[in-house]
């Protein structure tokens, strides 16, 4: 008879098939959800102010530039600066718009007590928090990129003082 020397696995459990969210967790959610609707509107408002930047910035550096002769070159930034506040806007915009779907949605998933509504919040949660992620992923690409080329053009204008 062979005796088997194998420790003796205690039995895992079951996992439970289901999630239960308790009271608390759920008043939780629904003010997490006020707050990001409360945001998502502040968010949008803040947009469109971005916005109505973007569309006078082009105006605003013509009138500079045909006000005073040395700021001739401010004319062709308005287009720069007018792009980038737009690009601004855009971001802006969707980081208010997940917020603002992600606070509806919650305060109806719990108020209705609907799991299929609660998946669609935590759905816009996900896309809020990815964005998050992949701008702040860019940003300090720019910040290396802006870091790298600092140094470079600090070299250069070292040796430029040594001839």
């Amino acid at each position: 008879m062979e005796i088997d020397e194998r420790p003796v696995q205690p039995a895992a459990p079951e996992p439970e098939s289901k999630l239960i969210l308790t009271d608390e967790a759920q008043y939780y959610l629904q003010k997490a959800g006020q707050w990001a609707y409360f945001l998502g509107i502040v968010g949008f408002v803040g947009t469109a102010f971005i916005t109505i930047m973007a569309l006078f910035a082009g105006t605003l550096f013509s009138t500079m530039a045909s006000m005073n002769p040395m700021m001739a070159g401010a004319a062709g930034m308005g287009g720069v600066v007018t792009f980038f506040y737009l690009l601004i806007a855009v971001f802006s915009f969707f980081f208010a718009l997940y917020n603002y779907q992600f606070g509806d949605r919650i305060k109806k998933a719990i108020a209705y007590q609907n799991t299929q509504e609660l998946t669609l919040a935590l759905g816009k949660l996900k896309s809020f928090f990815k964005l998050w992620g992949i701008s702040t992923i860019v940003i300090i690409s720019l910040y290396i990129l802006m870091f790298i080329g600092i140094i470079i053009a600090g070299i250069g204008a070292a040796s430029m003082m040594g001839r």
